[in-house]
Parts: structure tokens; C-alpha cells; sequence
């Protein structure tokens, strides 16, 4: 029956996060109510959980993966109601309710792994994570683009100013009369950062339930899964920064290049990953 309450958890915590997406970073407060109530239930059905699943076991130690996973997710969870309820805030959100997720999720499918109904299907799965991880990357590619052409067009108006004041112009600045304006070029950098967030997460997911199917557990021991889940943190943080900070121009384009590199490198960490090579559909 412990099942049954871990995936009731599993779909909350599911819920929670979504609403944490936009509640913290697109400050739409109405997503707040969702977010916090459906946190604490999930809360509450995953501590029911463990402790039928411990009393099953004989233990009140976590032995399997399983049982760590499980506790560690709710721990996660217990502190971030406990940090919404006394600060009243939902901004921590954005990062323990994912992972509370995902340390639920393999525990939830039981000890049996997921097995899709047919190939078709997933290979269905398997493209929609490829386009999501791909759409992802190309708006953090534009909004890096557009970060530093915001620095070019910045660079050219201050040359113009000084040759109005009496100073040579820099004619180097010449060729790039063609870029927008700066409010435009910083609002492509933010859209485009804003959308390419929840294609990233949700292709992470699905590659979760790709990964469980294919090799269970030792998914999460993979080191590009690791990395993958640090790019996420990272634009996490470079969103979070952005919109609090109000940070634009040259930090601005630092940190998305910064993010962008290490995106480089979660691509090249596919080539020594012994895990997540998946068969070929």
C-alpha cells in the first residue's frame, strides 16, 4: 500500500513544482496557492509512505537505494514547507520540489522497472526529449547571442555620443547599424531564456522515465545525468538572478556564455557516459 501514497506524493510533488515555475519566476502569485498546498499534501501521503514502508521492511534505517532516495526526498520537501512557513516564501521551491520529485520517482514505479507499452512508444518519448533538450539549448544559444549583441549596440551608441561631444568616432562600431535597439535585444534575451526553461525541464524528465526503463537506479550515478541536472540549477540561478537583480548587459551576457559552456560540456560528457547510451530505436 506504501506504493500507492509515494505515487499520490510522487504526482503532487509533480504538481508543486510546476506551479513553482511560474510562482517564482514569472511572479504570477495565484501559482503560489497551488504551489505551497499541494506540497504539504504531498508531504503528508509521502510520510505515510515511509514509515509503512520502513514497517514492512523491519527497519527504521534506509538500507536500498530505494529507501534513501525516498527519505532523502522527504527531507528535502519537510524543510522547504518548513523554510515557506515560517519565512513565507515559495523561491526555494524552484529547486526542492524538482528534486523531491525526482528522488521519489524511481521508488514510486516500485521494484519492477516501467516498461512502455511498445518501441513505437518509446521512440515517441524518445524524440519528444531530444526536441525539448534541443529547443532548450537553442534559447540559451539566442539569448546568448542576443546578450552580446546587447554589448555591441551598447558599445556603438557610446561611440556615437562621443563623437557628438567632440571625439573621434570609432568606425570599427560602422557595421553594426543594423542591430535593434537595446530594450528589444534584452527582451529576446529574456524571452528566450524564459521559454527555453520548461522545454529544458521537461525533456530532463522524460529522459528521467527514459533512463528508469532502460537501466533502473544506475541512471542516477550516471555523470552526465549529474551534469544535466547542474545546467539545470545553473539556468535556474542565471533566471533567478535576472529577474531579481535585474541584471542586463555585460553581466548578463557573462553569465549566460557561462551557462552555454556548460552546456558544451554536458554534450561532450554524452561520449564518456557509460550509462546513458541508450539502444538505439
Amino acid at each position: 500500500m506504501y506504493l500507492v501514497w509515494l505515487r499520490v506524493a510522487a504526482v503532487l510533488y509533480a504538481v508543486a513544482s510546476l506551479a513553482a515555475v511560474p510562482a517564482v519566476l514569472y511572479a504570477f502569485p495565484r501559482w503560489r496557492k497551488v504551489c505551497l498546498p499541494a506540497a504539504v499534501i504531498a508531504f503528508f501521503f509521502h510520510l505515510v509512505s515511509a514509515i509503512e514502508m520502513l514497517q514492512l521492511a523491519h527497519h527504521w534505517v534506509p538500507v536500498s537505494y530505494g529507501e534513501v532516495e525516498s527519505l532523502l526526498g522527504l527531507l528535502i520537501a519537510g524543510i522547504f514547507i518548513a523554510i515557506a512557513t515560517v519565512y513565507g516564501t515559495v523561491s526555494f521551491g524552484i529547486f526542492a520540489l524538482p528534486a523531491s520529485f525526482l528522488l521519489v520517482f524511481v521508488p514510486a514505479l516500485g521494484i519492477n522497472r516501467y516498461a512502455f507499452p511498445s518501441n513505437g512508444v518509446r521512440i515517441g518519448w524518445l524524440v519528444v526529449h531530444i526536441a525539448f533538450l534541443l529547443a532548450a539549448y537553442a534559447c540559451l544559444a539566442f539569448s546568448m547571442v542576443a546578450s552580446f549583441l546587447y554589448l555591441a549596440q551598447e558599445r556603438r551608441i557610446k561611440s556615437q555620443f562621443a563623437f557628438a561631444a567632440g571625439s573621434k568616432q570609432n568606425s570599427w562600431w560602422m557595421p553594426f547599424d543594423w542591430l535593434p535597439p537595446l530594450d528589444t535585444l534584452e527582451r529576446i534575451a529574456h524571452v528566450t531564456l524564459l521559454f527555453g526553461f520548461p522545454c529544458m525541464t521537461f525533456g530532463l524528465l522524460v529522459g528521467s522515465l527514459l533512463a528508469q526503463e532502460s537501466v533502473g537506479p544506475a541512471y542516477f550515478f550516471d555523470p552526465k545525468v549529474l551534469l544535466s541536472f547542474g545546467m539545470w540549477f545553473l539556468y535556474v540561478i542565471l533566471l533567478f538572478i535576472r529577474r531579481s537583480a535585474g541584471l542586463r548587459g555585460r553581466k548578463a551576457a557573462y553569465l549566460s556564455s557561462g551557462v552555454f559552456v556548460f552546456m558544451l560540456i554536458v554534450w561532450a560528457a554524452n561520449q564518456f557516459s557509460q550509462v546513458h547510451r541508450f539502444p538505439a530505436p
